[in-house]
């Protein structure tokens, strides 16, 4: 392909001193100590292996790199250091490169962001929830609020390029009044960036096993458009579904993702998405499970599979169309391969109906497409 695609590394590490009720993610209950070492050599070795056989990855400066989890703040910061540094000796990192690491309040020691920091990191990002200290409670959390308050303090402190607080609404129980409360403190706190997203009932949860109650589909709106109202006279600015930023603090790492860049996935469960030099695209997962991970006789490749053309229009705008900047028409042919004319009629129909607009080099979602986002996706799905 003639364009080169920015790559992105996602790196997982898969344990939190405790599960929450609501979490899908592939996250394991700590026991005993994090067996740091051994992971980071593991998670090294598992980069060596995805090169080889995607070696035109090689060739690429990494554009961003997100330590996620579980809680990633487990690790010292030396073994994070080890990490970086080991991941940079493979590939080779962009001028600008932003290093993103998640941290749990809970877990976080006053002098660990300024560590982190020293080491490469350049931005963190909070896992809040709430202000409230029952609904923590209520969540599973192991921090409250003083302990939140006290982690976005530490991180304005750091000096990191950026950080983000991740908050959610539509909790059990919440009310309006609620909702705005915690995301005043959010603001309040002045983060260059705000992760607001609504809490859903995933399966293989506690939450839906026993599901609590959650506010209606009435009081979810008000809270939206409020608080959205709310973060708009903040001067922050709505750039994707569920990220507000200040102007020029978008989360480069999720901006790759969603205009469908390529991504390789290390640790367990990670997935990965490589684009090679004829355009095939090829989906990657990992082990999910650290003991199988960390197995020195088993492979860390779980899944491989390559993206049909048939599946390609559903999974570009499944990811571009979470956007609010407007998709340019030359990008959907430079990340897919596949011209334009094998999305004419969907692209037509979205018109029809409202769901998008042609702007001549550009689509971009109407306000309606937004409100029925799966109705808009649903006019790429292949037959």
């Amino acid at each position: 392909m003639s364009a080169v695609i920015p790559l992105s590394l996602y790196v997982h590490i898969p344990w939190c001193v405790q599960k929450c009720p609501y979490c899908d993610f592939n996250s394991h209950t700590l026991k005993g100590e994090v067996p740091e070492q051994d992971y980071i050599d593991a998670l090294l070795d598992d980069l060596s292996q995805d090169l080889s056989q995607f070696p035109e990855a090689g060739s690429r400066p990494l554009h961003s790199i997100f330590i996620g989890g579980g809680t990633p703040s487990l690790m010292s910061p030396d073994e994070i250091g080890r990490l970086l540094a080991g991941i940079e000796a493979q590939l080779p990192f962009s001028d600008n490169i932003e290093i993103t690491m998640e941290a749990n309040p809970g877990t976080v020691e006053a002098d660990k962001f300024l560590a982190y920091r020293d080491v490469g990191v350049n931005r963190i990002s909070i896992g809040v929830q709430s202000f409230d200290a029952a609904k923590l409670t209520k969540l599973g959390r192991i921090h409250g609020p003083k302990e939140a308050n006290r982690a976005a303090l530490l991180a304005h402190d750091a000096g990191l390029n950026s950080f983000n607080l991740d908050l959610m609404h539509g909790l059990p129980d919440q009310s309006l009044a609620g909702a705005l409360s915690d995301l005043k403190q959010a603001i309040d706190l002045s983060p260059p960036h705000l992760s607001w997203y609504q809490l859903t009932i995933e399966p293989n949860t506690q939450y839906y096993s026993k599901p609590p109650v959650l506010p209606d589909d009435d009081d979810l709106w008000d809270i939206f458009e409020q608080g959205h109202e709310l973060l708009r006279e903040a001067g922050y600015v709505q750039y994707e579904t569920s990220g507000y930023s200040k102007p020029g603090f978008q989360c480069q790492h999720n901006l790759n993702y969603w205009r469908f860049g390529d991504y390789l996935g290390i640790g367990c469960g990670a997935h990965g998405k490589v684009t090679d030099n004829k355009g095939n695209i090829t989906r990657t997962v990992k082990v999910k499970h650290p003991r199988g991970f960390l197995d020195p006789d088993k492979a860390y490749l779980a899944d491989s599979r390559r993206v049909s053309s048939e599946e390609l229009p559903f999974e570009f705008f499944m990811n571009r169309l979470r956007l609010v900047e407007a998709c340019p028409k030359a990008e959907f042919t430079e990340r897919t391969g596949l011209s334009l004319s094998a999305i004419e009629q969907p692209v037509n129909d979205a018109i029809s109906q409202g769901y998008l607009r042609d702007t001549g080099d550009c689509w971009q979602v109407t306000e309606k497409g937004r409100l029925f986002l799966n109705d808009l996706l649903g006019t790429f799905m292949s037959d």
